[in-house]
């Protein structure tokens, strides 16, 4: 399947620079991967406008035999503007591996790290690999927090972080020594600046058309009840195999199901459900300080499972609607199905999902470009059977989480 052509920022040492990126696709049987370039050169721009300039009118690179570049050259400036899941700040890294290994700290590192194999394979930069390859942390990255907890984690963590710290320049050596910037006309260059500064300027406009009174929208439309007084929600999904009620709350960012051991208790109605909470602590939800007020309900047979239209997660025809690609899809309905499917594997610890829905994923492509409308965004590419697949996965890895009562 081809894959789109992706714009990036790279952040080396000479500062902030664009260029284009193909991830991996498959023609005639073989798999490809490239960026804008001529072999081993790495051809970088300083910023959109240059970029424009430059497809507008180079006629032999190594994107031209990709299935997606004749649309590349009549893209506007806001199109090949890179998006700020494709930012990678490689010059940082050393400050990025200063801090504890969280959540957000190993899920840019892992960004970054995957686009420099990426370069490492295109360009042939042997260098890179064996720094790469020398700490068994970088090959962990995708998986998340998990490898790096305990003892035994702080270990790789360090050892990751001393190969930074030692080596990290060798990285940015080998990349600075491929990178190129062609000249571009002067003329269509002119025509790109002015796109680039109109862009700029609508941009900033609309930011100060959103900024004001947010505090104020925001204390409108907080939710009221008793549901809200104690911080948990009833949540109906809706499967192939019929509709499901449980229950969900957060605890900070940390989503906690009715449930435990990553079984989620999952019932045929709001009384069944109602039931259960009246005689069963054992789950994870007992550990909640409210718990006791929705059990003291559920007891007295006062518990209204009112569910809120934000909560209700309705599974069914999302696969077959991606059969037909993103315009099918209903941006709603997909965004609550990835926030499920996200928080129940939070939950239970899985990074298999996160990993499935990454942006350099197919399925996160698509899942990306359909839930947050960019301008700078390329389409993802017919036929859609890899991200059908893979959605189907992890529909099936969530439904198998239920437990129907």
């Amino acid at each position: 399947m081809a894959q789109d052509i992706v714009p990036i920022e790279l952040g080396l040492t000479q500062g902030d620079v664009v260029t284009l990126w193909a991830p991996r696709w498959r023609e005639k049987g073989e798999e490809w991967e490239a960026f804008l370039g001529d072999e081993e050169d790495l051809f970088v721009f300083p910023d959109a406008a240059h970029l424009a300039a430059f497809v507008r009118t180079a006629e032999e690179h190594d994107l031209t035999d990709h299935p997606a570049w004749p649309v590349v050259p009549s893209l506007g400036v806001a199109d090949l503007s890179p998006d700020d899941n494709h930012q990678f700040d490689l010059v940082g890294v050393p400050e990025l591996v200063a801090e504890d290994p969280d959540t957000w700290t190993i899920g840019e590192l892992a960004d970054v790290v995957a686009i420099v194999r990426a370069l490492a394979d295109v360009c042939d930069l042997e260098k890179v690999h064996e720094v790469l390859d020398s700490a068994e942390g970088f090959s962990l990255l995708p998986q998340g927090t998990l490898p790096f907890s305990g003892r035994d984690g702080a270990k790789l963590w360090g050892e990751l972080s001393e190969v930074v710290s030692e080596k990290w320049d060798e990285v940015l050596d080998a990349i600075d020594g491929v990178v190129n910037t062609p000249e571009v006309p002067e003329k269509e260059l002119s025509v790109a600046q002015e796109e680039l500064a109109k862009l700029e300027a609508e941009t900033a406009a609309a930011a100060a058309v959103d900024s004001p009174d947010e505090e104020s929208d925001d204390e409108k439309d907080e939710p009221t009840g008793f549901w809200a007084e104690v911080g948990v929600d009833p949540i109906k999904i809706i499967t192939s195999a019929g509709e499901f009620y449980t229950l969900r709350c957060y605890l900070g960012d940390d989503p906690v199901f009715l449930g435990r051991r990553g079984k989620i208790e999952a019932f045929t109605s709001p009384r069944a459900l109602s039931r259960f909470v009246a005689e069963n602590d054992e789950h994870d939800l007992a550990e909640v300080e409210t718990w006791n007020d929705i059990k003291v309900k559920a007891t007295a047979g006062e518990l209204d499972v009112d569910v809120d239209d934000d909560n209700v997660y309705v599974l069914t025809g999302i696969a077959e609607d991606m059969e037909e690609g993103p315009d099918a899809l209903d941006p709603q309905q997909l965004d609550l199905a990835v926030e499920l499917f996200e928080d129940a594997a939070e939950w239970s610890e899985d990074e298999s999902v996160k990993d499935a829905l990454a942006s350099s994923e197919s399925l996160g492509w698509l899942v990306s470009f359909v839930v947050a409308p960019d301008p700078t965004r390329l389409a993802p590419s017919a036929p859609y059977d890899a991200e059908v697949a893979a959605f189907r996965e992890l529909q099936a890895k969530f439904e198998d989480r239920l437990n129907v009562n």
